[in-house]
């Protein structure tokens, strides 16, 4: 009888698309939510990768830029009308205000550094949204996939044991196929996961040395205007 039942067990498919193609219609679905939000975590990851090594090479190149000795007033004007770079738009930022903070004659309106301060801030802002966008979805990835994984193994578990009880036998052949197609959904729930906490905590700390590189750049260049306002 326990030959014949390894046997029988040992006839059955056990690949993950057989597991797939065995599951009920609510595990599938669960299944295939799961493989969703792992492609799409993974086109995130790989996009900001690209973004953020962008972002770095830019900040890099406008630095240089800044402290090559050209005055910054021909550094402005050469910047296309719509800054197309983080430092660049920072820069644009303040230049701009800086310009409208003076008078026709020439004369500061009161207030000048604040301003100045207060636009370079709402364009470093700026910059942090759209590096840590799509980050959340990272986030939410990595903390609700295990479980809707598990919400996937407790329903095929259950349809399991309603397979054992209209069949009225707990043989291995019975009840290794809806235990493993059960497990699958908890082991694609952290596939999804475990990567997506993984690169949001490296993204997220990628993105904040960005920004702190475009806030340390908006300290240094308000420190110069400032020398501006005081001579």
């Amino acid at each position: 009888m326990e030959t014949e039942t390894l046997a029988a067990a040992q006839e059955i498919d056990f690949s993950v698309l057989a597991l797939f193609a065995r599951a009920s219609f609510t595990v599938q679905l669960v299944m295939i939510i799961l493989l969703v939000a792992s492609f799409w975590s993974w086109a995130i990851i790989i996009q900001k990768h690209i973004n953020f090594r962008r972002s770095r090479h830019n900040a890099a190149a406008f630095d240089a830029a800044f402290w090559s000795g050209e005055p910054l007033d021909e550094l402005f004007e050469r910047l296309p009308p719509d800054p197309v770079t983080g430092p660049e738009r920072v820069f644009a930022a303040g230049m701009m205000e800086w310009r409208r903070s003076h008078r026709r004659d020439g004369a500061l309106i009161p207030g000048a550094q604040a301003r100045i301060d207060k636009s370079m801030d709402v364009a470093i802002g700026r910059e942090q949204e759209r590096l840590h966008g799509g980050l959340t979805w990272l986030a939410s990835v990595g903390s609700t996939a295990p479980f809707i994984g598990l919400f996937g193994t407790v329903w095929g578990i259950k349809n399991a044991f309603e397979d054992i009880a209209l069949a009225q036998n707990t043989n291995l052949a019975v009840v290794a196929p809806g235990i493993a197609e059960a497990l699958l959904a908890t082991a694609l729930g952290l596939l999804a996961a475990i990567p997506a906490v993984i690169f949001y905590n490296k993204l997220s700390a990628d993105g904040d040395r960005i920004v702190a590189g475009y806030e340390s750049f908006a300290d240094e260049f308000a420190t110069i205007l400032s020398r501006q306002l005081d001579a």
